[in-house]
């Protein structure tokens, strides 16, 4: 009966929680869309962050009134993996964490299974996730709907209710809320401003975290998990 009270999976994100990949994602962005003439301002780029790529194109192309070009959609993912193989590293903290933490985990990630895989790799994460790694490609729609966070823990076999998502961006708290999870806000990334904590507030976080230790901390007060 008590083990009824413990979760029993943490579903991470990917970028901005496991890899401290906005920033250079940022500047691929700006750099591949300034060559195509399209001005990307950082406060539109900043309000994509959690979404899949279709739908950030999506946005873009709304805000500057223009398709972008299909030879810059093709430049953009290249140029991005040029810079993650220079620059990647995970979240601070992190592989501490990983290390300690008493229970299943899995990635859900809104970027291409491309992109998630090889930056668990180039930071050395992949081995911490034993290839339970999901992407809004293998679902009909991304963040902010529940699709992807259902269809994880249908794979690893847990009940929706005993799941914990970790979450830097509003798509992946409302979706995880959506799906009847418990979504915690971490603050610990690079691209995270001022006011942020009450973006993931609003969008349903129950908790939010400066790092991984707090969220180690918050772990251990709230019992989340039989150790």
């Amino acid at each position: 009966m008590a083990g009824a009270l413990y979760k029993q999976l943490v579903i991470f994100d990917c970028d901005g929680v496991l890899v401290d990949s906005e920033p250079l994602s940022a500047r691929a962005h700006e750099v591949v869309l300034k060559e195509a003439g399209i001005d990307l301002p950082a406060e539109l780029f900043a309000s994509c962050i959690g979404l899949k790529q279709t739908d950030i194109f999506a946005r873009i192309e709304a805000a500057a009134g223009r398709k972008i070009p299909p030879e810059a959609i093709a430049r953009l993912w290249p140029f991005t993996r040029e810079l993650f193989e220079t620059e990647l590293r995970p979240t601070q903290g992190l592989p501490a964490f990983l290390a300690a933490l008493p229970a299943r985990r899995c990635v859900a990630s809104s970027s291409h299974l491309e992109r998630i895989e090889l930056s668990l790799r180039l930071t050395g994460l992949d081995t911490a996730f034993g290839g339970n790694i999901f992407s809004s490609q293998m679902v009909a729609r991304g963040k902010p709907a529940p699709d992807l966070f259902l269809f994880a823990a249908q794979k690893m076999g847990a009940d929706p209710a005993a799941c914990v998502v970790i979450e830097d961006a509003a798509p992946g708290i409302e979706g995880a809320r959506a799906a009847g999870m418990t979504a915690i806000g971490y603050l610990g990334g690079r691209h995270i401003g001022p006011g942020h904590s009450e973006v993931l507030r609003q969008a349903g976080a129950s908790h939010l975290a400066e790092d991984w230790p707090a969220i180690a901390r918050l772990f251990t007060k709230e019992k989340l998990f039989a150790v």
